[in-house]
């Protein structure tokens, strides 16, 4: 049987890894990566080799997205397009419609075709949200304690929403969504591992949060099984384990400075301001009541568990960070763009 797969979101890493370790699977026929623009291995900035995947330019909110699925006779889709935080140069209103708008064209597309059958959703554990009435571990079943009302959360909310729609209309599709924690490892930057590559760590006076991560390698690995397997459901996706935010510190040598929570808000604005950090008002829930999910469910559907504890992912990329001279992202994003004015 030929395989054909779609794997969207290709110009971040983890898009990218996904994409490259299936163009190296023998099994699969061809490997198609979509997005707004050429990743980063395309345009001789580096990154991620892409192998003989082909890259295709689309925006997902386009019809466009309908022509590559019917063309290529796409026959399994990963969805990894969306994103937690406003592009640069962009603001809410583009990444939600990025992230929703965008899925809804690809699930549309899916719909009309006559040869998807299976469809792979990247989702995040912060559908769960982040309260002082939450239970102490979410398994795929619970209620958030208060649904997400903004941001990357919502959006991810609305996206399940409409994967759910699409798997009743369209039975003999496999669909499967994974609900990862917070990424984490030597090549990942999102919010979080901006927030771990400050100077100086500022927490919220009265709290000290239960945390869970994925390594990257483990993300990748349950994503490539997903695309080659039938495993319809819904999954959480984490490390064995828990760290408070405390013990991160430590580990991360950094010093902690605890501040009122109103306080915590001003920095995200004056960090997202300039740029360098994006204090969303899901990380401020984060950083007081912390998230913890229930993998059990994906163990026992796969037979397979992350290679890397909560803990032991945490500590890859302390070392990875270390490795590279220990100087913060965000302060070698200011050095540079101070540089280039």
């Amino acid at each position: 049987m030929t395989h054909t797969v779609l794997v969207t979101g290709v110009s971040r890493h983890i898009g990218a890894r996904v994409a490259s370790v299936l163009a190296a699977d023998p099994d699969i026929d061809r490997v198609i990566g979509v997005d707004t623009v050429p990743p980063p291995s395309l345009s001789r900035d580096g990154g991620v080799p892409l192998g003989r995947t082909e890259f295709v330019r689309v925006d997902l909110r386009s019809p466009d997205i309908a022509q590559v699925i019917a063309a290529a006779d796409i026959d399994t889709v990963v969805h990894m397009s969306l994103v937690s935080a406003p592009p640069r140069g962009g603001g809410r209103t583009l990444m939600k419609e990025h992230n929703v708008i965008g899925t809804m064209q690809l699930l549309g597309a899916c719909q009309r075709s006559a040869t998807v059958r299976r469809v792979v959703v990247r989702s995040t554990t912060a559908v769960y949200g982040s309260s002082p009435r939450d239970p102490a571990v979410f398994d795929e079943d619970a209620e958030p304690g208060e649904s997400p009302a903004r941001g990357y959360a919502k959006d991810a909310s609305e996206v399940e929403g409409y994967v759910r729609g699409f798997a009743r209309r369209r039975r003999d599709v496999v669909v499967s969504t994974l609900r990862f924690a917070n990424f984490m490892g030597p090549g990942v930057d999102s919010p979080l591992t901006r927030y771990f590559t400050q100077p100086v760590l500022p927490t919220v006076f009265g709290f000290d949060p239960r945390l869970q991560f994925v390594h990257e390698d483990d993300a990748v690995e349950v994503l490539r099984r997903m695309a080659m397997e039938d495993h319809p459901g819904t999954f959480n996706v984490a490390g064995d384990g828990v760290l408070l935010l405390s013990q991160c510190a430590r580990r991360a040598g950094l010093l902690s400075l605890p501040v009122p929570s109103a306080a915590f808000r001003l920095l995200g604005d004056l960090a997202r301001s300039a740029g360098l950090v994006d204090f969303s008002p899901e990380q401020l829930r984060l950083m007081c009541h912390g998230r913890v999910v229930d993998t059990t469910r994906l163990a026992g559907r796969l037979g397979w568990k992350p290679a890397y504890s909560t803990s032991a992912a945490f500590e890859d990329f302390v070392r990875a960070r270390d490795l590279a001279g220990g100087l913060p992202i965000a302060m070698m994003d200011l050095m540079t763009r101070g540089a280039a004015g």
